[in-house]
């Protein structure tokens, strides 16, 4: 296990300080970053949050996976490495 998770089902209007100040409810965030469409600046529903160990991101991961943010249910999970393309 790593300690960079995804987060899913975020919603568009979620901010980078939003999701750090929910998982920083479990421990120190190294970062927190929702994905946004280069063109809007809209978020895309997602994002990744790297926590201080990877303890605080289980931890994390199994207390806030279907937790409410903004009014959505979202998804925590461990984050895959990027692949090339």
């Amino acid at each position: 296990m790593t300690n960079k998770l995804f987060i899913g089902s975020l919603d568009y209007a979620t901010t980078d300080a939003q999701l750090e100040e929910l998982f920083a409810t479990i421990g120190k965030v190294l970062s927190a970053k929702v994905i946004v469409d280069r063109n809007t600046g809209q978020g895309k529903g997602f994002g990744f949050v790297e926590m201080e160990t990877e303890e605080l991101a289980k931890t994390a991961m199994d207390k806030l996976n279907g937790s409410d943010l903004n009014g959505r249910q979202i998804a925590v999970k461990e984050a895959k490495p990027q692949v090339e393309r």
